[in-house]
């Protein structure tokens, strides 16, 4: 029993812009290259999916980072302005309930409001 050969995605890449080309079949290519027709489809529909690219460049990484950072940055601000609306809601219902009170309860209220009055 053979091992198993391993290709690298330049190589891989190389023999399905050929058969794009037109330089050659997939006959030709399978002959040549001493690969199965199957191997050669698989590798047609990785370069189509863009598998067979080189990895990320230098700029698409700093850019992938920069995002993860900002996406850190937003949730952190989203969970910030949650928090203040529900103190801003919380210090609202404490303030209607407390001037409420004073209304009913009376005596100093009831002379401010006596005193608006004349």
């Amino acid at each position: 029993m053979s091992s198993r050969r391993k290709f690298s995605k330049t190589f891989k890449r190389q023999v399905i812009e050929e058969l794009l080309a037109g330089i050659s079949t997939k006959a030709q290519l399978c002959r040549r290259h001493d690969i199965s027709y199957s191997v050669l489809q698989r590798w047609e529909q990785a370069y189509g999916e863009g598998r067979l690219d080189e990895g990320p460049s230098p700029e698409h990484r700093e850019q992938s980072l920069r995002i993860a950072e900002l996406e850190r940055m937003v949730g952190k601000l989203t969970m910030e302005n949650e928090l203040l609306k529900k103190a801003v809601a919380s210090t609202v219902s404490q303030r209607n309930a407390a001037s409420s009170k004073d209304i009913v309860s009376g005596s100093g209220v009831s002379l401010k409001l006596a005193r608006r009055s004349k």
